[in-house]
């Protein structure tokens, strides 16, 4: 299993001093933040498209390649690119770029995006949320499948016979679709045979487990071999020498972040019990000491069968010390435990 790390690069207040960092010292500390994770043996570093004050990147392609610089093994992905109001020609030559600067090693992951500013920023109508999402994602397809191109629709101005540069090192390109609670979703990666990564940051994970059989039989069905169309699990964590010194580290800036979110959405306050629950086994946060949040892991393995895990550990703002060392954790211990028990089933 590969194992990883994603992160939108926050801006919000800590919960401690209710500092707010500055943009430029977040990015610094992010590049770090992939610089050590490459250092640790992680596989991937994944880092998300924003569009809003509480988060920093809104340029994923540009802080990836900055990582890449400083990096030699791990892959490097966007978490996620909002192709629906972005232009999947520059989403593709930007990502082929930041491949041919990194060796290899970049991916991207489309998504529709959680949040919903990059619509009227970018002139789209959020009554073609769906349509806007099928149509470019068929476009960023059919750019990595041909140098030159012809293509129309209905969103973007049509493309007669153009190429399409610099071409990536990687051939084809991976390109990973990130789905939320949509069935249908899972069926449209599986259908396109391409990867999915499923979205998993509250409830029972076994209410899940359908997503997985969809996605691989949509393959199946489309003429495609499951075992070549992976599934990512990416949810969110923390992990400390500890599980007591995680949960104190992490539910002040997760309960501030997810009770803000949760004023513009309608979800109810953060509770510690909330929190506490889904750090549990069979609840949805990654948060505990290093054995913990590997037994975690391995415990969903055995429902999904994933090839891939990405975590989330910063979904508020941390000092950049326990950040690291979170990341040292998991790189060090976690991910050499879960490589070791998957080891036999591999074999």
């Amino acid at each position: 299993m590969e194992l990883g790390i994603y992160t939108f690069g926050e801006l919000t207040p800590d919960a401690a001093t209710g500092r707010t960092i500055r943009p430029a010292e977040r990015l610094r500390n992010l590049l770090e933040e992939i610089q050590l994770a490459d250092q640790v043996g992680l596989d991937v570093f994944g880092v998300g498209e924003h569009h809003r004050p509480d988060f920093t990147v809104s340029a994923p392609a540009v802080v990836l390649a900055a990582g890449a610089a400083r990096t030699s093994c791990i892959r490097l992905t966007s978490a996620v690119s909002v192709i629906s109001s972005d232009d999947p020609v520059r989403v593709f030559e930007e990502f082929a770029t930041l491949d041919l600067i990194s060796g290899g090693r970049a991916e991207i992951m489309a998504g529709r995006g959680s949040f919903i500013e990059s619509f009227p920023l970018f002139g789209y109508e959020l009554a073609d949320y769906d349509d806007l999402f099928e149509e470019k994602l068929r476009l960023l397809l059919a750019l990595r499948e041909s140098e030159r191109v012809t293509w129309s629709g209905r969103h973007r101005a049509p493309i007669d016979d153009l190429g399409i540069y610099p071409r990536p090192a990687q051939d084809p390109l991976p390109i990973w679709v990130a789905v939320g609670g949509a069935p249908e979703s899972a069926v449209r990666a599986g259908m396109l045979g391409l990867p999915m990564a499923l979205a998993i940051i509250g409830g029972l994970p076994e209410r899940f487990a359908p997503f997985a059989e969809i996605h691989r039989e949509a393959a199946r069905r489309a003429g495609f071999d499951p075992s070549a169309v992976p599934l990512s699990i990416n949810s969110h964590g923390f992990v400390a020498d500890t599980s007591q010194e995680a949960a104190e580290a992490a539910f002040p800036p997760f309960m501030l972040q997810m009770t803000k979110i949760g004023r513009e959405r309608g979800w109810p306050p953060v509770q510690r019990q909330d929190f506490d629950a889904g750090r549990t086994l069979r609840g949805a946060l990654f948060v505990g000491s290093p054995a913990e949040v590997a037994e975690k892991i391995l415990f969903q393995h055995e429902i999904f069968g994933h090839e891939r895990f990405l975590l989330q550990l910063s979904v508020g703002t941390m000092p950049h010390a326990q950040l690291l060392r979170a990341i040292e954790l998991f790189g060090t211990e976690v991910a050499p435990a879960v490589r070791a028990a998957l080891a036999p089933a591999a074999a």
